[in-house]
């Protein structure tokens, strides 16, 4: 792990696509056959999907004429379906596991629905804390759900660590007021953070002391 965090904190919050789990080769699968479908360059297109909501990523395309509603449920039902290649982050399982499970919570940009298959898919047992999309009006890079996130476990926001891999997840926690930790196992494109960063969990010691805190090491 790069620079680690040097304090302890009162919870963590896990952004869930490339931070818990792998799932970018499906992800991009099912984006590229909807790009195709609507004459987009895909290569230009495909590294903006990630770590923001379908909607937002749909409107942001302005094209002209199409059912949001529709096009969100067409991609969502392909990524629920094909969760070939939907796996943990090395270490990740036994790591949420140590976690207590009021100091967690997962914030993701998916839905209900989607985010229950991957991490079926992945075997990763989900928190008891799951801000999805279906919970804010504005998707990550707005720092709403992990503001949420923070709020249903009783912590201050300032007290918790998000663990990110995507920019717009990472401006996300960082205009929540949080410290944000970058994980980059599963990057498929370059970023360059100032964060501290971490390849995976078996990269961390992780303590938790007795009043519940968490430090990694």
């Amino acid at each position: 792990m790069a620079s680690s965090p040097s304090r302890a904190y009162q919870a963590f919050l896990f952004d869930m696509d490339g931070t818990l789990i792998t799932s970018t080769a499906a992800a991009e699968r099912v984006w590229t056959r909807w790009a195709e479908r609507h004459g987009l360059d895909v290569a230009a297109f495909i590294p903006t999907i990630h770590g923001v909501r379908a909607a937002d990523t749909i409107r942001r395309q302005n094209l002209p004429d199409i059912d949001l509603d529709a096009e969100v449920a067409w991609v969502e039902r392909g990524e629920i379906e094909d969760v070939d290649g939907v796996v943990p982050i090395p270490g990740a399982i036994d790591f949420v596991k140590r976690l207590p499970p009021d100091r967690w919570a997962v914030v993701t940009s998916a839905s209900v629905p989607l985010a229950q298959a991957r991490l079926r898919a992945a075997g990763v047992e989900p928190p008891a804390v799951m801000i999805t999309a279906e919970d804010v009006d504005r998707g990550k890079p707005d720092p709403a759900g992990y503001l949420k996130g923070a709020a249903a476990l009783g912590v201050p926001i300032a007290d918790c660590l998000v663990f990110e891999d995507a920019p717009a997840g990472i401006a996300a926690g960082e205009a929540a007021g949080a410290d944000v930790i970058v994980v980059t196992a599963a990057w498929t494109h370059p970023l360059e953070t100032q964060h501290p960063t971490l390849a995976d969990y078996g990269d961390v010691r992780l303590d938790v002391a007795a009043d519940g805190t968490l430090r990694l090491d």
